[in-house]
């Protein structure tokens, strides 16, 4: 694995954001079953078993099926983080809300691969015609509750020991940003 450090990073130029293919399960299931397995984030599966790959082909398309982006950070051909978006709610009243997940290949933590990603997938979004994007965060994970604010989130709840993992209580930190004309006008009609 061979990337140009950049003040901490790597180098824009090098990483391609883009939709994901099949051909990219693999990679984004290693990097998820990673996180389950070392990571603390209370949103991860507890004691519930890891999909596998015939399952991420079905969300994607699914997602793919209703606008939701599902997006891949690609540097010099390896996947080294991915991200997308899915309904809030199943309720109607809640269909222009997103929630989001964003996963970094553990070799590419802290080296900017989120800051490429998270514009992305806001953008992505906003476009499909949502209105508001949710995210839960870890309450010990500085790095991406900063990368967040950075991108006009703001925290909107924090959810004291939900989580259990790893011998720990897990908090979690809901944060939300406005996509677009968010609350300020009506909504266009979409499917």
């Amino acid at each position: 694995m061979v990337f140009e450090a950049m003040a901490g990073g790597v180098s824009a130029s090098r990483v391609t954001v883009r939709p994901s293919r099949d051909a990219d399960v693999g990679a984004m299931l290693a990097i998820y079953l990673h996180h389950i397995r070392h990571g603390v984030d209370p949103s991860q599966h507890h004691g519930i078993e890891a999909p596998d790959a015939e399952d991420i082909k079905r969300r994607r398309k699914n997602m793919q099926k209703h606008k939701l982006p599902h997006l891949v950070a690609e540097l010099d051909g390896e996947i080294v983080g991915y991200a997308y978006a899915v309904p809030f709610r199943k309720r109607p009243a809640y269909r222009y809300v997103v929630k989001h997940s964003i996963y970094v290949h553990h070799a590419y933590l802290h080296c900017g691969i989120g800051r490429m990603l998270l514009p992305a997938l806001i953008d992505s979004c906003a476009a499909s015609g949502y209105r508001q994007i949710i995210g839960y965060i870890d309450g010990s994970n500085r790095a991406s509750l900063q990368l967040h604010e950075s991108f006009g989130f703001r925290q909107v709840g924090h959810l004291p020991s939900i989580g259990f993992k790893f011998g720990q209580w897990t908090d979690s930190v809901m944060v939300q940003r406005s996509l677009g004309l968010g609350a300020t006008t009506p909504p266009d009609v979409f499917p």
